[in-house]
């Protein structure tokens, strides 16, 4: 892992450290990501750069298995806005980072497993063909101290605020104060922290 950490390095727009790269991950358009110290990125993870804002991962963050990141849409063929995630966060295996319209994640954020982010929408509201339409882009932001749990979908335009927690399987539609607790389809305050 670090041998293909240290190969990747000067291909970067900046890494302050070696990453950990695990097998047969896929890294497009490099020169427009960021990497601070001590990033791992598991076996199969795919993250392509191109982005108006880039890519940029704070110091100490890991990227799950499978996990993909895409901040162009194969939809409007325009250049998205990128990610941005803190220092500490984690993404796990086999989330969706749909970053389009832009994401920001804060520091000492959790993300667990297969959880998806659409930073973009379609739009419908004509009568020609869905496709045509095209997309209107929203940024989502995931304030400091969150946990996101496994299965969760975060629409465009919505803030998840500091130190909230989103339960395993919820659809976030709409914004969600700081510490509270939200589960369902769609996502309503059931607690706070």
């Amino acid at each position: 892992m670090a041998l293909r950490g240290v190969l990747l390095m000067p291909q970067l727009s900046e890494c302050r450290g070696v990453p950990l790269v695990g097998r047969r991950v896929t890294i497009r358009n490099r020169s427009f990501i960021r990497l601070g110290a001590n990033n791992v990125v598991e076996d199969g993870a795919e993250i392509q750069g191109l982005s108006r804002e880039g890519i940029s991962f704070g110091d100490q963050v890991s990227i799950g298995a499978q996990t993909m990141i895409r901040p162009s849409s194969y939809y409007s063929r325009e250049i998205g806005v990128g990610l941005s995630v803190g220092a500490n966060s984690s993404i796990g295996p086999q989330c969706y980072v749909g970053c389009s319209g832009g994401i920001t994640i804060g520091e000492n954020v959790m993300l667990g497993p297969g959880v998806r982010m659409f930073s973009e929408n379609h739009n419908f509201e004509g009568s020609d063909d869905i496709k045509s339409q095209g997309v209107a882009w929203s940024p989502i932001v995931i304030e400091d101290d969150c946990w996101i749990a496994s299965g969760v979908t975060i629409t465009a335009g919505v803030t998840v605020g500091r130190g909230a927690i989103v339960a395993a399987g919820a659809v976030v539609t709409k914004s969600i104060p700081p510490r509270a607790i939200v589960a369902g389809v769609p996502a309503r305050a059931i607690g706070s922290r």
